[in-house]
């Protein structure tokens, strides 16, 4: 019995132009000193539902939701993610899946039952290693953009513009970067503090990436660049 370690009934935002739940799973394997839910990093059976819960309450809102969005944590490290990926759609619901993309061979797998990705860009390739805090990791997200690529899937590419490990110049750097590698689609994200976070940076910082300037030069890569 999976443990789940969070669970959103309902949210208009985490699946773009759906009305989606959201299931958050314990597990990840990188150690961004940015994370947002550093609680979800190590893997335990400690949670606050049940994946039989979840499936209980989605099969009472058969046709007042339109998908699922599995996030985390990173829900690929879950072992029966294949598995409950199946369920989710036997209910008719699509699925969304938020990834780091470091299990290229897993997100492979659950593919063709896959609606829609979000995958995280942490940062420019040369700075993958050590802003993970695991080593070889761009080679493992740039396999998985090419798998997205090649199969056609609806999928986004999103950074999060944190200013005590990032400057609006790498925001420039991953758009070429992407760009190079054929992504369509990129969206930059502010970074929002939450009450863990021990040094929280100052709200003009947050605010540079998102200047005229650097968004301008973002622009003239990605002209439909999605900022939120």
């Amino acid at each position: 019995m999976t443990a789940v370690a969070g669970f959103v009934p309902f949210t208009s935002i985490d699946y773009p132009e759906h009305l989606a739940a959201v299931v958050f799973f314990k597990g990840c394997p990188l150690r961004c000193p940015f994370c947002h839910n550093p609680a979800l990093q190590v893997a335990d059976n400690q949670g606050t539902t049940t994946w039989e819960s979840v499936i209980e309450f989605l099969n009472n809102r058969r046709g007042r939701l339109d998908g699922v969005v599995l996030s985390g944590g990173e829900p690929l490290m879950q072992p029966e993610i294949l598995q409950y990926i199946q369920q989710i759609k036997q209910l008719g619901f699509l699925v969304a899946i938020h990834t780091s993309g470091v299990y290229p061979e897993k997100l492979k797998e659950v593919l063709p039952f896959t609606d829609w990705v979000g995958l995280d860009i942490k940062a420019p390739w040369e700075k993958y290693d050590v802003l993970c805090g695991r080593p070889n990791m761009a080679s493992k997200v740039q396999e998985s953009l090419k798998i997205l690529l090649d199969c056609g899937l609806s999928f986004e590419t999103r950074t999060t513009c944190d200013p005590r490990f990032l400057v609006p110049q790498d925001i420039v750097q991953i758009g070429l970067e992407l760009k190079k590698l054929g992504v369509a689609q990129y969206a930059l994200q502010k970074y929002r503090t939450f009450p863990e976070d021990a040094n929280p940076p100052e709200s003009s910082a947050i605010n540079a990436f998102f200047t005229s300037e650097i968004l301008d030069q973002v622009k003239s890569i990605y002209p439909n660049i999605i900022t939120r």
